[in-house]
């Protein structure tokens, strides 16, 4: 038997970013290949209604209007399941695409599940990060680690977007 690998392969810059297929919070498919033709920013994030998990959907849903001026859309991927994101995208008012990544094979695709460090133990898990994608789906940006708090704000500076 072969011993895991449980640190994940991380993207980098100049990658093609993995296809995907998932359910959004209404159900519906969504497709990475759908978002061909406009600037993308996929962010990955680990639980639905929770504090941070929540800050930092809010700041993208505050910063929609002005990322969409400048050719951005916004998709936010967690493990939770459509109905758990449905009550998230409601209970929060959000206005950016919610996907159910529940087997977590998207997450591993892109590196933003593995071995983390919780309150300083090490456990498997959601690795907050944010990828930044071109009109063809190439990383033009991939940040690891980001904190939920701030993360926008730094995200916009990062692209070169006035705040």
């Amino acid at each position: 038997m072969t011993e895991q690998n449980s640190t994940p392969r991380r993207l980098a810059v100049g990658d093609q970013a993995p296809d995907f297929t998932l359910p959004s919070d209404d159900g519906a498919l969504v497709t990475l290949t759908g978002q061909r033709g406009r600037k993308t920013i996929v962010y990955f994030y680990p639980a639905a209604m929770t504090p941070g998990c929540s800050k930092q959907a809010c700041d993208f849903t505050d910063s929609l209007e002005s990322l969409a001026a400048h050719g951005y859309s916004v998709i936010g991927i967690s493990p939770d399941l459509p109905a758990k994101l449905a009550m998230f995208r409601e209970r929060d008012h959000l206005g950016l695409t919610l996907l159910s990544d529940a087997d977590r094979s998207v997450m591993t695709a892109y590196g933003a599940f593995g071995e983390k460090k919780l309150y300083g133990k090490v456990v498997q898990g959601v690795i907050r990060s944010t990828f930044v994608l071109d009109e063809q789906g190439v990383i033009e940006l991939a940040q690891y680690n980001v904190k939920a708090t701030g993360h926008v704000a730094k995200l916009r500076k990062d692209l070169g977007l006035a705040s």
